[in-house]
C-alpha cells in the first residue's frame, strides 16, 4: 500500500465519521425541536385542565352557597309556619272558648 491509497483511506474514514456526525447532530435537533412541542402540548392540556378544575371548583362552590340558602329559607318557612300554626291554636281555643260561654 503506498501513501497514496493510505491517504484516500484516511479521507474516506474522516468524511464517513463526518456525515455520521451530522446525522447524529441533526437528529438530535430533530428529536429536540419534537420534544419542545410535545412539551407545549402537555403544557396546553395541564393550563386547559387547570382552567377546568377552578370552573369545576366555582360550580361546587355555587352549589354550596345554594343549598345554604336553600337551608335559611327551608328554616324561615319553618318558623313561619310554627307561628302560623301558633296563631291558628290561638283562634281555635278562643273561638271553643266563645262557644263555652255561648252554651
Amino acid at each position: 500500500m503506498d501513501s497514496g491509497q493510505l491517504l484516500w483511506i484516511i479521507i474516506v474514514v474522516v468524511v464517513a465519521l463526518v456525515i455520521v456526525g451530522l446525522v447524529v447532530f441533526f437528529g438530535r435537533k430533530g428529536k429536540l425541536k419534537a420534544d419542545r412541542r410535545r412539551a407545549i402540548a402537555i403544557r396546553e392540556k395541564a393550563e386547559t385542565d387547570e382552567l377546568g378544575a377552578r370552573e369545576g371548583e366555582a360550580k361546587a362552590a355555587r352549589a354550596e352557597a345554594d343549598a345554604q340558602q336553600a337551608n335559611v329559607d327551608a328554616e324561615r318557612l319553618r318558623r313561619e309556619a310554627r307561628d302560623g300554626q301558633e296563631e291558628a291554636r290561638s283562634v281555635r281555643e278562643a273561638s271553643q272558648e266563645r262557644v263555652r260561654e255561648a252554651d
